[in-house]
């Protein structure tokens, strides 16, 4: 390596070195804004249950992301939404979400109901799944986003799933009102075995800290490695001169 080409290699090292610091600032970041956003939710979760068939309770839509709810009613199967592509340790599967007729009103509540292990991640059989009469289910409402795909359905062999929940798309296809939120069923003995009730994903920290150390660690190898190169090379030039 010439000494004409040192300031190209010192403009590298100093690129890569600042993009890897540039993305560990951005993990630390997205560190910071899951925390903000987990404190939020271990606040809501630790408020009193909230009854969904109060109407005081459905008016404060604003208010019960992230709430323990309660909900009585009768599960329509038949508006029932396949949700495909989802794991459960490690197996594939499907999520069951079932509209709930709330008691003494128009109104319906998507119910989350859970898992069922399918081999592709999409045809499972879930007829049998139903559960009739009335119901009282308890769990954590969670708002119901709107997609640019409009939760992609799909129809394969006669059966419908969806790549995730669309408020829009959903509410389009139900023949009577839902609310904004679904309920993500909380797992209990009574239940059946399948679908099979899910926890919520846990308040943590998630992959962001450790993504932004790999991300430093590679600048200051970047960094360090380069300095030891310049200098290795710059005795080699200098020796060769003399």
């Amino acid at each position: 390596m010439s000494l004409r080409s040192t300031p190209i290699l010192v403009g590298i090292i100093l690129l890569v070195t600042a993009g890897c610091l540039r993305l560990g600032l951005w993990q630390v970041d997205r560190l910071h804004q899951r925390r903000a956003v987990n404190a939020t939710s271990a606040t809501r979760r630790a408020l009193p249950s909230l009854p969904l068939n109060a109407p005081a309770s459905r008016r404060a839509l604003e208010s019960l992301p992230d709430r323990r709810v309660t909900a009585e009613g009768v599960f329509d199967h038949s508006q029932e939404v396949v949700v495909r592509g989802r794991v459960y340790r490690e197996a594939p599967g499907v999520h069951v979400v079932t509209p709930l007729r709330l008691a003494n009103s128009d109104t319906a509540v998507l119910v989350n109901r859970g898992f069922v292990p399918a081999p592709d991640a999409m045809t499972a059989e879930v007829d049998s799944l139903g559960e009739v009469g009335a119901r009282q289910v308890t769990g954590i409402a969670f708002a119901i986003p709107t997609d640019a795909e409009g939760g992609a359905p799909l129809t394969r062999k006669g059966r419908t799933t969806w790549k995730r929940l669309d408020l829009a798309a959903l509410r389009a296809r139900l023949p009577y009102p839902i609310l904004d939120v679904y309920i993500l069923e909380a797992p209990d003995s009574g239940l059946p075995r399948y679908p099979r009730r899910l926890e919520p994903w846990p308040l943590d920290d998630g992959p962001h800290l450790s993504y932004a150390i790999q991300w430093f660690a590679f600048g200051t190898i970047a960094l360090v490695g380069g300095i030891i190169l310049l200098y290795q090379e710059r005795r080699r030039a200098l020796g060769a001169s003399s």
